[in-house]
């Protein structure tokens, strides 16, 4: 039986105890920085998998440095407290599993980030799919742009940036569609609201540079090695224009939430035939096995946790 823990500040407290005060600096304007990662339930092995759980924290602590956050713990020692989030909740299904470094003083009117003293807490909830993934999405070019490196960095998981995509996200859904794709300053694709993008010519992916503002995703870099080392297709980093999202032959998503996900039509003109592209399914099969800790050539890079199952 799931007995949901969150890690609170040095202590493991039950979820519904972990709480924070109404005047949480971070509350009022967004100084946390975050991390979203999957814990994929392997039902023959009796545990939960988590990808490349260090290359999140270490993503992470490079954000922590952008807002003065100094955590006292280790990309070692934050690893350890996630699996045992995970272990003493109990859960034996999919989970989604969010890390958060925050300015946790109660203090309101205070803009100095060195001033304020620093929190951290870690949970986990069951999650399914964020995405469509059992067909191709519609996406829509969003009307607002990413955010420029000269105004709020985007290369790290910064709480308050997500107001960006939150504000696409939402106009897209209430138009219609299932997502939403985001352009940069300079008029160049940038990634989805929540995923980076790759766009497939022949035999050769593209996906926009992490110099065009996109995240430096952890699945991003994950389907650039697949593709290049288990498809041998050629993978370009490179500025995308928004025309080629039109006449692409397959697009997708990618994302610790989102996994992979097919786009099926972009601004209402269909991509390809307008369901999930070849490449795409390939890199799905090979994606997917991995993170469940089911394809023993990538187990290294997957932390395990066996829930602690309590009496009922």
């Amino acid at each position: 039986m799931a007995s949901p823990v969150a890690f609170l500040n040095g202590e493991y407290v039950p979820l519904e105890e972990a709480k924070v005060g109404i005047m949480t600096h971070a509350l009022h304007y967004g100084t946390g920085v975050f991390e979203g990662l999957r814990g994929n339930w392997n039902e023959e092995a009796g545990k939960t998998y988590i990808f490349k759980l260090q290359e999140h924290y270490e993503r992470m602590l490079r954000g922590c440095k952008m807002l003065w956050i100094d955590l006292p713990y280790s990309v070692e020692e934050l690893c350890r407290i996630t699996v045992e989030v995970v272990e003493r909740s109990g859960y034996q299904e999919d989970l989604y599993i969010r890390p958060v470094a925050y300015k946790s003083e109660e203090k309101v009117a205070n803009l100095n980030l060195r001033s304020l003293a620093d929190g951290f807490f870690c949970l986990a909830v069951p999650f399914g799919s964020y995405l469509d993934s059992s067909g191709a999405i519609s996406c829509c070019v969003a009307s607002y742009r990413r955010i420029d490196d000269t105004m709020v960095p985007p290369r790290f998981k910064l709480s308050g940036l997500y107001l960006n995509s939150i504000l696409a996200k939402t106009d897209a859904l209430a138009a219609g569609f299932d997502e939403a794709i985001m352009l940069n300053m300079d008029g160049h694709v940038c990634e989805g609201t929540g995923e980076n993008i790759f766009l497939v010519h022949g035999d050769t992916i593209a996906t926009p540079t992490i110099e065009s503002n996109v995240l430096p995703g952890i699945t991003r870099a994950t389907v650039i090695d697949l593709a290049q080392d288990e498809l041998g297709l050629r993978v370009e980093q490179r500025p995308v224009d928004r025309s080629e999202l039109y006449t692409a032959d397959e697009v997708f998503l990618t994302g610790t939430a989102a996994h992979i996900q097919g786009v099926g039509s972009v601004d209402h003109r269909p991509v390809g035939d307008g369901e999930i592209g070849a490449i795409t399914r390939r890199l799905q099969d090979l994606y997917f096995p991995i993170v469940q800790g089911r394809n023993p050539a990538y187990i290294h890079q997957c932390w395990s946790a066996t829930p602690k199952v309590t009496a009922s």
